[in-house]
């Protein structure tokens, strides 16, 4: 029931937003990106601009609280071109978990691209698509692609500074898209292990016994990558991690749900990935999902009422409200790109 309260509420807001006044300069522009090859994308774009008139609330529903944007608005006027960040969400989520992160990196000047994964959000959970894993970092390419070749920002984004970002799943996306490689024999071999772990009761849904996983799906465009409490990495080879010499920054929830276990998922990323150019770090009362969007005070009410309880997405680990988790990660994320991509 709450999953259909998320696509009639989230579906409602995309379609009829809320007007408000503007408190922060952030354009905000959607792309449809359809290369016939029956997986099309929707992607939402953030971008730095001066035009702060008919803002719009966008990524609000009953659950979680949304942001200001401008739609459609000029993108500021810079003399340099701005730094690319893409951004990936989790199983069963979409570009909106991440928009809070996509407003602060555009305040900072990045253009920020996040496409919604067929098959794996709240609005498309099909098996047909979901178990084609390996298209997942795909359409992180297929991202850059659209923006290339799109009027507004093919002349004003730096392609040559270019961050991939996610979370959960995402997380996995995007280690995968900066060249780690996956192994569909070890990943199974390790969950007679750790059956505990999420992505092992995933098996069919994602397609995680697919040869088609255990290919490269490396973008070399991709200059550095940041993970949020990434999921799967225990079926990415040594070998392959050990030769991502792209720096990296591997951030971990520090209390477990019991299923998504930071020091077996993002500590094994950090073990095997060079140490010169790659930074580990646990927030010790962050959750699975302290990384997605803030909820509303009487969010966990609602969600409680579900047969299956889903309040733990508004659940943190510690006394600190989500946002003060948010704002650190955000200081993380902007001090770490600051140093890789110099201006």
């Amino acid at each position: 029931m709450v999953k259909l309260l998320f696509c009639v509420i989230n579906l409602f807001i995309l379609l009829f937003p809320l007007i408000s006044n503007a408190s922060e300069h952030i354009g905000f522009k959607r792309i449809h990106y359809d290369k016939q090859d029956g997986r099309p994308l929707d992607i939402a774009v953030w971008y730095p601009t001066n035009n702060n008139h008919d803002a719009v609330t966008i990524a609000e529903n009953a659950i979680f609280y949304g942001h200001e944007v401008t739609p459609d608005a000029e993108p500021k006027i810079s003399t340099t071109k701005y730094p690319l960040a893409l951004l990936s969400h989790g199983y069963g989520g979409s570009w909106q978990n991440l928009s809070w992160l996509a407003n602060e990196l555009a305040l900072k000047g990045y253009i920020v691209a996040a496409p919604n994964h067929p098959g794996t959000t709240i609005f498309d959970r099909n098996i047909e698509q979901s178990s084609k894993l390996w298209l997942r970092p795909q359409d992180l390419s297929k991202t850059i692609d659209a923006l290339i070749g799109n009027q507004t920002f093919s002349n004003i984004v730096n392609f040559n500074q270019i961050v991939a970002i996610g979370h959960s799943l995402g997380g996995w996306s995007i280690i995968a898209l900066s060249g780690a490689r996956f192994n569909t024999d070890t990943f199974n071999e390790d969950c007679k292990k750790y059956s505990y772990l999420k992505g092992c009761h995933l098996m069919s849904e994602l397609g995680l016994a697919n040869p088609e996983l255990n290919k490269s799906m490396l973008d070399p465009r991709i200059k550095a990558f940041i993970s949020l409490d990434a999921g799967l990495t225990r079926g990415f080879t040594v070998d392959s991690l050990e030769k991502i010499k792209i720096p990296a920054l591997i951030i971990g929830a520090g209390i477990d749900i019991d299923d998504t276990d930071a020091k077996l998922e993002s500590g094994y990323v950090q073990e095997f990935l060079p140490k010169s150019s790659s930074n580990y770090i646990i927030i010790p009362d962050a959750m699975h999902f302290s990384f997605i969007q803030i909820c509303k005070s009487n969010a966990l009410d609602i969600l409680k009422q579900e047969k299956q309880d889903e309040s733990i997405i508004c659940k943190d680990g510690g006394y600190r409200a989500r946002g003060e988790i948010h704002h650190e990660v955000t200081d993380l994320i902007i001090g770490f790109l600051s140093k890789t991509f110099k201006k």
